[in-house]
């Protein structure tokens, strides 16, 4: 299983806000990374945290369940994919249903399916779906990369912590123009 996939996480309007002033480029360089993994042939996998009506599955959390009604439940505009990073018809869209990618989702599914064996992570936050995220799946086996600046947070001392220090002992770590240099 060396077939690579991008995963591009919680990429929803609502959470992208959230960073969006302390990068307002981040968008736009990871939707570079996304063309350049569909030109290459890598398929792009996006992990959104979505819930029913009435959220009866965030109620337990300390995190989702001082969300306000109706957030990240169907007909929610903060809810959508950003569009500098959307998804085109026919990629995998798994909703989850706690901070890590795999947590409620079907996503090992989605990914045993096509082969996949490593994971490229972009998303955010740094600290939450993509800390969360490469955990699990190094728990699982994966071979990981992770985007450093595929990946944002709103604190930047953890986010570089995470990058520099942990995520490397799980993880090769580089940038969105490296890693699309590799793909050549």
């Amino acid at each position: 299983m060396n077939i690579s996939a991008l995963l591009v996480m919680d990429l929803q309007r609502a959470i992208v806000d959230r960073v969006s002033d302390l990068d307002p480029g981040y968008t736009r360089r990871l939707a570079r990374a996304v063309a350049a993994a569909r030109e290459a042939g890598v398929p792009v996998v996006y992990v959104v945290v979505g819930f029913r009506v009435g959220r009866p599955e965030a109620r337990s959390s300390a995190m989702f369940g001082a969300l306000p009604e109706g957030a990240f439940a169907d007909g929610d505009p903060g809810a959508v994919i950003h569009a500098d990073v959307a998804p085109r018809p026919g990629e995998a869209v798994v909703t989850k249903k706690r901070v890590s990618a795999f947590a409620g989702s079907d996503l090992s599914l989605v990914l045993r399916g096509g082969g996949i064996g490593h994971l490229v992570l972009a998303g955010l936050a740094t600290s939450g779906v993509v800390l969360s995220t490469l955990r699990q799946a190094a728990d699982l086996d994966y071979r990981l990369t992770v985007l450093a600046d595929g990946c944002a947070d709103t604190d930047p001392e953890v986010h570089r912590v995470l990058t520099e220090k942990v995520f490397p002992r799980q993880a090769g770590v580089t940038t969105v123009d490296a890693w699309i240099a590799s793909l050549s």
